[in-house]
């Protein structure tokens, strides 16, 4: 029987938060808006960047969104040009999906980012043959929208109910719900362990063996 773990990437295989951070200011500045809240660029990480920067500036012009957005897409592919981009993978998370690999599951991304920055983020940390199944914010409706679980289920020929999403918000926790599949949070990452539950998490890992617990439990 096939069995498919799905993860997140910012805040769940890699923490971006600086560079995603630094990118959105960079943005509003183009845009000639008022920089954001740090702490509300981390809390919408995960959605795609169209509908972040609505919940993040919603009293700008559509104008200004279009500039803002442009201006994030550029100044991230200029730092991972320039290869001043930080994407470091979570300590243990590598080997966490070479057991996993190793254990027989097959494995999917399901996240925000654009299909090129997924590609060069997992190439650049060697682990993109790994995964059967890559699904980004260029072919999909934003999170919580199903389409991107319901996508890689079909690529990698797996039921609902033999696949696990992981991720660290309730964009992630409330898109496993709608597409039917268990879904296990993570600490590290960008939204509350207790919003993560409360949104419907089966639980939520504060270690990489905890997470590999969850994960295999559920098998």
């Amino acid at each position: 029987m096939k069995r498919l773990v799905i993860f997140d990437c910012d805040g769940t295989l890699v923490d971006g938060q600086a560079a995603i951070c630094d990118t959105m200011d960079e943005a509003f500045a183009a845009a000639r808006l008022p920089s954001p809240d740090r702490n509300e660029v981390r809390r919408m990480v995960g959605l795609s960047l169209p509908q972040a920067l609505r919940q993040l500036a919603p009293g700008a012009t559509d104008d200004q969104r279009d500039i803002a957005l442009d201006a994030y897409k550029s100044g991230y592919r200029d730092r991972r040009f320039k290869g001043t981009l930080e994407e470091p993978l979570y300590d243990g998370m590598a080997e966490l999906i070479d057991r996993l690999v190793d254990a027989g599951w097959l494995l999917a991304v399901a996240t925000g980012k654009s299909d090129r920055g997924l590609h060069s983020c997992l190439d650049m940390h060697g682990i993109k043959h790994h995964f059967i199944s890559l699904q980004t914010a260029d072919r999909h409706p934003s999170k919580p929208h199903p389409s991107m679980i319901e996508q890689a289920l079909a690529e990698a020929d797996v039921a609902s109910d033999c696949a696990v999403m992981i991720g660290d918000t309730t964009f992630d926790i409330e898109m496993a719900r709608a597409a039917g599949v268990r879904a296990i949070g993570v600490a590290w990452g960008y939204h509350e362990p207790s919003e993560l539950l409360e949104a419907g998490a089966q639980g939520v890992a504060g270690t990489m063996q905890e997470l590999e617990d969850m994960i295999n439990a559920g098998a």
